[in-house]
């Protein structure tokens, strides 16, 4: 089992920058892809950023030139620095870890809320 740890989340407003973090810890598997999904009310889950063991990212279409999703391996260690926030980026944000080591294994955290006020 790999355990995920998100902080980071709050109240901002609109414009203003947030930075999360998320660490993982337990049974770790390399490579694998971490990345931040985010759901708001009423809507389903969607994907914000992702970045694989190499470093190679992939961002929503919404978020790009905002956002930048960075990882440390040393630490296991994902960061989502968020800038020029929207009220439209509230929502709850989720990290994820999901690779193959003996099987597919695909792992989410808690979760941490982001509210953008305007």
């Amino acid at each position: 089992q790999v355990q995920l740890m998100e902080s980071g989340g709050g109240l901002v407003q609109a414009g203003g920058s947030l930075i999360l973090s998320c660490g993982a810890s337990g049974s770790i598997f390399r490579p694998n892809t971490m990345g931040w999904y985010r759901q708001a009310p009423g809507k389903q889950r969607e994907l914000v950023a992702d970045i694989t063991s190499g470093g190679s990212t992939n961002y929503a279409d919404s978020v790009k030139g905002r956002f930048t999703i960075s990882r440390d391996n040393s630490k296991n260690t994902v960061y989502l620095q968020m800038n020029s926030l929207k009220p439209e980026d509230t929502a709850i944000y989720y990290c994820n870890t999901r690779g193959y080591s003996s099987g597919f294994r695909n792992y989410w955290g808690q979760g941490t809320q982001v509210t953008v006020s305007s």
